[in-house]
């Protein structure tokens, strides 16, 4: 099974890490994969492009199947592997309308962080304003307060959705992750940082952590002011 996948994926990137993770727990170890470089261009190469059009990161086939985006590739090995692993998706419909609920959620969480982090290298400096800077801060803030929230509630548990870990954690810690190593406080986020210090343990988030990061565990401090 997992000797017929393929993923070329990217360190540090937080959709590449969704898969490597989903594939841990569905326990679809000794998958194939090569680890490229953004900085190089390695996504443009031709053995990308002749599967992801897009050329981008992450790009994963099994057999015949491709699927690049990380939230339909996740869902993908969960719908094949249901049996196999760590159940990612439960069957109650209460606790699967949380982790649908939670799983999207963390697409805004992803653009607001993105428009604070990548500010400077995505708008020209001519077009800079230092307003826009303030207002991307204001909703990341206001957006991180939420999710703080969602672990003070009565029915909280340890994980995103609940008790267990699910799919929710899958595709939402790796952004939650990256939040921190671009400097995000866990003073300022305590929910956030017992979350993402239990999280980081699971053998399926250790067995993937980004190899960059753990030659250089020493982060930015973009967010640190937010």
């Amino acid at each position: 099974m997992a000797q017929d996948m393929l993923l070329f994926w990217g360190s540090g990137s937080p959709p590449c890490w969704k898969i490597m993770i989903a594939l841990e727990e569905k326990n679809l170890q000794g998958y194939h994969n090569k680890l490229l470089s953004f900085e190089k261009k390695d996504h443009k190469s031709k053995e990308v492009m002749d599967i992801n059009p897009r050329g981008q990161l992450p790009t994963f086939k099994h057999g015949n199947n491709v699927i690049n985006e990380s939230y339909g590739a996740c869902l993908y090995l969960e719908g094949q592997f249901k049996s196999q692993g760590t159940q990612l998706i439960p069957d109650i419909p209460s606790e699967q309308a949380l982790v649908y609920q939670r799983m999207f959620e963390g697409q805004t969480l992803q653009q607001k962080q993105s428009d604070v982090i990548y500010y400077t290298w995505r708008v020209p400096e001519a077009e800079r304003h230092d307003s826009a800077v303030k207002r991307n801060k204001e909703a990341l803030t206001a957006e991180l307060q939420l999710w703080e929230g969602y672990f003070s509630k009565p029915q909280a548990g340890p994980y995103l959705a609940g008790k267990a870990f699910t799919m929710a954690d899958v595709v939402c810690f790796p952004v939650i992750a990256y939040g921190f190593r671009f400097g995000l406080s866990q003073e300022k986020y305590p929910k956030l940082g017992e979350y993402y210090t239990l999280v980081k343990e699971r053998p399926s988030v250790a067995a993937s952590w980004p190899p960059h990061w753990l030659e250089n565990p020493q982060g930015m401090d973009t967010l640190k002011d937010v």
